[in-house]
């Protein structure tokens, strides 16, 4: 009579790198190993908050790896507030051992205050989602043609450089999230006006459309919709000049006074306290792995 193996959930540590490696590139063999490694490397230099994992969680049988999930969590400061957010990134349990992937769910969602993003729900997935608390903020992206925006309030874009200083106007979480993201490959600028300085993030990335495949800008992170909009042309013009004339924004339609058009991209969830605005998904897989 065989014995039932020996099944736990803990955190995924430095030591078990390369088992995590394995096994991701074991359940998603078209993304191949460097592309784990180079994210996990991110991860080990990301700011993880005191008392959160700093990568994730693995599920072994008898010691042996067979199961992980990535859990990126991150400090996030709103003005007076900070929050803590996990993004819940890629996961893969080896075919055998499906039957307990609920673990490594319910250890990822277990703590406290902390809002959780889904922004990559594989096909099918909602109703399962819904099921762990989670809730759709929003439907698809909207593209907009930003240039287009010449009636908009006229602004400086400059590329943020290293020796970027925070201030009044510009905080000390934003020049390290500009920086940050300036370093996982992605366009980190402010937008000048009136004597103050407005964050921007971008990343480069393609969009199939009917005539071929095309470069568009990703919004990932500003404060807020209205300060896009605010600056639309001058950042349009910015990124057109650089071969982005489309710039795609997290929404569940068309946006007020932005010029374009709704494309389907998936729905993206949230489980917590503060649902992310649109402009934000800063410290997720998108740009921390590259997807």
């Amino acid at each position: 009579m065989s014995v039932p193996p020996e099944i736990r959930c803990r955190e995924i540590h430095a030591s078990d790198l390369a088992a995590t490696v394995t096994l991701l590139d074991r359940g998603f063999p078209g993304r191949g190993r460097n592309h784990w490694t180079r994210g996990l490397q991110r991860m080990a230099e990301h700011a993880t908050p005191p008392g959160f994992p700093k990568y994730g969680y693995l599920l072994e049988a008898d010691r042996n790896p067979v199961g992980v999930v990535l859990v990126i969590f991150s400090s996030i400061t709103f003005g007076d507030r900070t929050q803590i957010r996990g993004n819940v990134a890629s996961w893969f349990v080896e075919a055998a051992f499906r039957g307990y992937a609920t673990m490594l769910a319910s250890h990822a969602l277990a703590h406290k205050n902390v809002t959780f993003l889904n922004i990559s729900p594989g096909p099918r997935t909602g109703p399962i989602l819904e099921a762990q608390g989670y809730a759709q903020f929003c439907s698809g992206q909207f593209c907009a043609f930003p240039a287009l925006n010449i009636g908009s309030i006229s602004g400086r874009v400059r590329t943020v450089a290293p020796d970027i200083q925070s201030g009044e106007d510009l905080s000390a979480s934003e020049t390290q999230l500009l920086l940050a993201h300036a370093n996982y490959g992605c366009i980190s600028v402010t937008c000048s006006a009136q004597g103050r300085r407005y964050p921007f993030v971008f990343m480069r990335a393609w969009h199939r459309w009917k005539i071929g495949a095309l470069p568009y800008a990703l919004l990932v992170y500003c404060r807020d919709i209205e300060s896009f909009i605010r600056f639309a042309g001058p950042l349009g013009r910015f990124l057109a000049l650089r071969g982005m004339p489309m710039v795609f924004i997290n929404s569940n339609g068309l946006i007020p006074g932005l010029i374009g058009t709704m494309v389907d991209a998936g729905p993206k969830y949230f489980r917590g306290p503060y649902p992310p605005h649109f402009g934000d998904i800063a410290y997720t897989e998108r740009v921390m792995f590259g997807l």
